[in-house]
């Protein structure tokens, strides 16, 4: 019985194959230098360095972006709100100390409770003011200045610290509404002359800048036509009062008798 003798696979040709088929994927997977790669390849490095130019202005942002006067300025009113607030505090402690150590009809505790009826007596309207302050005066020749405009004029003006303020002859307290009325705009039930004058008490300076804040008061009354002027006084009278109402619901809350609070 003869044995026929296999004959072997030549090696060659399977490392050939082997080596053929691994240069296709490296050259499936290589890169190609196409248009579209180059556009991807330049967006990216274009975002990459408006992201690090908006991160440096970003962290430059602040105190080192303002001239030297406004930089003096902020640090006039920081110095000055110090001084004053050290003031407050001293007087408060003083006051504090002779309540504890009188009588409630000493005339510390006189004193301290006539100063407490003149600041609810502000705040409430019921009570002339007087200080620094500001005159803000709205010109309104086409009749678009309407009452939300007003309204606006006096949150901001609230906002930048306000203490006491009336427009015309009305005095402007928590309860205060405005409406548009035929003849102009309505202030707790009085129809405003025009020009609308507002008279405030506060700080100069901080309430005008707060009237020129982009997007705020003076560009609004502008955009309807309407002109704002400004005039800073070291000292302005509000003359106008309140007539105050009592309350139809609301009631003291009962002090309690147990020594609870």
């Amino acid at each position: 019985m003869s044995t026929t003798p296999e004959t072997p696979e030549p090696e060659g040709d399977e490392t050939v194959a082997s080596t053929s088929a691994w240069r296709r994927v490296y050259l499936m997977a290589r890169p190609r230098a196409t248009r579209a790669n180059a556009f991807a390849l330049l967006l990216a490095c274009l975002l990459g360095f408006a992201i690090a130019t908006q991160v440096r202005q970003t962290q430059s942002q602040g105190l080192e972006d303002l001239r030297q006067d406004e930089l003096v300025r902020i640090l006039d009113d920081v110095t000055q709100n110090g001084t004053r607030l050290d003031d407050e505090i001293n007087e408060l402690e003083t006051t504090r100390d002779g309540l504890a150590s009188s009588e409630g009809n000493s005339p510390e505790a006189i004193a301290a409770a006539q100063q407490r009826a003149d600041t609810l007596g502000i705040l409430a309207g019921t009570e002339r003011a007087t200080g620094p302050g500001i005159t803000l005066t709205i010109e309104d020749a086409d009749g678009a200045v309407d009452a939300a405009a007003l309204l606006d004029a006096v949150q901001e003006l609230r906002d930048a610290g306000a203490e006491a303020m009336q427009v015309g002859d009305v005095r402007i307290v928590a309860s205060t509404w405005f409406r548009d009325g035929d003849d102009g705009v309505i202030a707790d039930g009085k129809t405003l002359d025009k020009p609308y004058t507002f008279t405030v008490i506060g700080d100069p300076q901080t309430m005008s800048s707060a009237m020129e804040i982009p997007g705020g008061v003076s560009e609004s009354v502008r955009s309807k036509g309407g002109e704002l002027t400004i005039r800073e006084y070291e000292s302005i009278n509000v003359e106008a009062l309140h007539t105050d109402s009592s309350p139809r619901y609301a009631q003291p809350v009962p002090e309690p008798t147990d020594g609870s609070n």
